[in-house]
């Protein structure tokens, strides 16, 4: 059975209407010094278990969401939309 994921918008739908984009990270402030605004952009960790990400409803409601999939299994425990949720994707 294909894996489907719960767009709060469409309801359940097959992952391969989505596109991931990468980590849902909080974004450093403008003002931020160059040195943080490098690290937001090129480093990230690896981990292991659960991990939100940004997802794209490309062929769907085409909203950005936020994902929390687990690195290891790829099984998804919750979507969200990213801008109900402050979120700037």
């Amino acid at each position: 059975m294909a894996s489907l994921v719960p767009c709060p918008h469409c309801g359940p739908r097959p992952k391969e209407e989505f596109t991931i984009k990468g980590a849902a990270l909080p974004r450093p402030a403008p003002t931020a010094d160059p040195a943080e605004w490098f690290d937001y952009v090129y480093l990230r960790d690896n981990p292991r278990g659960s991990y939100a990400e940004y997802w794209h409803h490309t062929a769907g409601c085409r909203r950005w969401l936020v994902v929390s999939r687990d690195t290891i299994t790829h099984q998804v425990a919750a979507c969200r939309d990213a801008a109900a949720q402050g979120h700037a994707a």
